[in-house]
């Protein structure tokens, strides 16, 4: 499985931007996929999680309200839409997808993508 993200940027806070994340390969194998973020000096913490199926999605608190996860199937692509951002969310975010057809399952991680939220 490969992810490719995009549409990080610039915003000042208060502001809103969607990332994408486009999965390719064995895409059918994916059991979850979702956002993990790591800014500077800091480990790398969950954004949010989504089964494969969309029935299930686990937020961090610090996002509640403010993102939304969505997909679109028929592309292979999973969105992260950011609104009401604050300083504190600048950070790369990072495409993430738990997958395979044996267990235990293997994590795939994107190339990362940096948003940066001005004051």
């Amino acid at each position: 499985v490969q992810l490719v993200e995009s549409g990080g940027g610039l915003v000042q806070a208060g502001g809103s931007l969607r990332l994408s994340c486009a999965a390719s390969g064995s895409t059918f194998s994916i059991n979850a996929m979702g956002w993990y973020r790591q800014a500077p000096g800091k480990q790398r913490e969950l954004v949010v999680v989504m089964s494969s199926g969309g029935g299930s999605t686990n937020y961090a608190d610090s996002v509640k309200g403010r993102f939304t996860i969505s997909r679109d199937n028929a592309k292979n692509t999973m969105y992260l839409q950011m609104n009401s951002l604050k300083v504190e969310d600048t950070a790369v975010y990072y495409c993430y997808a738990e997958a395979g057809t044996t267990w235990p399952l293997n994590d795939y991680w994107g190339q990362g993508t940096q948003v940066t939220v001005s004051s």
